[in-house]
């Protein structure tokens, strides 16, 4: 019985032998470089594609000194708005010519945070994206490697380092006008985690709006992101339906337990009271009513993170602070209506 054969992967120099070409024009063609004619670029290719050639990419990281990979940091990718960025993230890369390696913790603190960015920084990642929504990852970005290029996503607090984040409190305040302009006496507001940045600016927005119209605001009703939390405050609420005839809750899910417990209590929506809520999750046009929302662009989010830090990878100024600001969108949907 003779020994099985294993066909031979191909390697550089069979492309080149395929195309009539040598092994440097080659290696000009799958780096992309200008200096090639088309003829001989379309040789090439196809016989890339005739062969199967697959190119090496641990020994082009050995010579170009880049790994084409780059790192990701989230926490909590169960939730709609970390979830949807890491996917941005990592669409963008992939458009980039890059691959991801994405680290998720359960529980967000600078001790984990600095673990996560050694262990990507240990792979040999180009550069490293952090979603730092919580004020506890404040001291994550003290560890990170010299010259190491980085970005933070929804990281206000994180210092030098460049930062790409959706106005949160413009979309705050474009939810409260909007229930204003209504004729509402003033809006209530189902807060995110006092941890959370993003919660922070959406009660900023929120509270400077109604402070604009010449309203006090009332204590902000806080909540931890889940349909649970909206269920409780909407309890409260409902409760208080003969004060209350408008409500900006700050996720569509809070928004979702929100609604369920007015149900529960008989209270009409939009006819007693208005809902706006935050995200604009794929669910919230089916909720019962849909919902009028405040909608975040994450592909425009993964898209700017990457740019940024493709920059700083490219001219290796990885110290170069830049501030990227997405605005987001007002949705409007059959949740809110004039003042009764």
């Amino acid at each position: 019985m003779s020994p099985r054969t294993e066909r031979r992967s191909p390697v550089m120099a069979d492309v080149a032998k395929a195309a009539g070409v040598s092994h440097q024009t080659v290696s000009r063609v799958l780096n992309d470089h200008p200096n090639v004619r088309p003829e001989t670029r379309t040789r090439v290719l196809e016989a890339i594609d005739e062969l199967g050639y697959r190119r090496n990419l641990v020994a082009r990281a050995l010579v170009t000194r880049h790994s084409r990979t780059l790192g990701v940091v989230s926490f909590n990718t169960t939730l709609f708005g970390p979830a949807s960025t890491v996917d941005g993230i990592e669409q963008a890369a992939r458009a980039a010519g890059y691959f991801v390696s994405i680290v998720s913790l359960r529980t967000i603190d600078t001790a984990g945070m600095r673990d996560a960015i050694d262990y990507l920084a240990d792979q040999g990642v180009d550069g490293i994206v952090v979603v730092a929504p919580q004020r506890s990852a404040a001291g994550a970005f003290d560890g990170l490697p010299r010259g190491m290029p980085a970005v933070a996503v929804e990281g206000q607090h994180v210092g030098e380092v460049s930062v790409v984040s959706v106005d949160q409190a413009n979309g705050a305040r474009l939810a409260t006008e909007h229930l204003l302009d209504l004729g509402h006496e003033t809006v209530w507001h189902v807060s995110g985690p006092s941890d959370w940045l993003e919660a922070e600016g959406r009660i900023e927005g929120w509270r400077t709006a109604l402070e604009a119209a010449g309203r006090t605001p009332p204590e902000p009703l806080a909540g931890d992101w889940s349909p649970r939390s909206g269920y409780v405050a909407g309890r409260r609420l409902a409760a208080m339906a003969e004060q209350v005839t408008a409500v900006f809750v700050a996720n569509d899910q809070m928004a979702l337990g929100v609604l369920r417990a007015f149900t529960e209590e008989g209270v009409k929506v939009p006819e007693q009271i208005s809902i706006v809520g935050f995200d604009d999750i794929p669910e919230s046009e089916f909720f019962s009513p849909p919902l009028t929302t405040i909608r975040q662009d994450f592909g425009a989010v993964g898209r700017g993170s990457i740019e940024v830090l493709l920059r700083q990878i490219e001219t290796g100024q990885a110290c170069e602070r830049e501030r990227l600001v997405v605005p987001p969108r007002f949705v409007t949907r059959a949740s809110t209506s004039p003042s009764r």
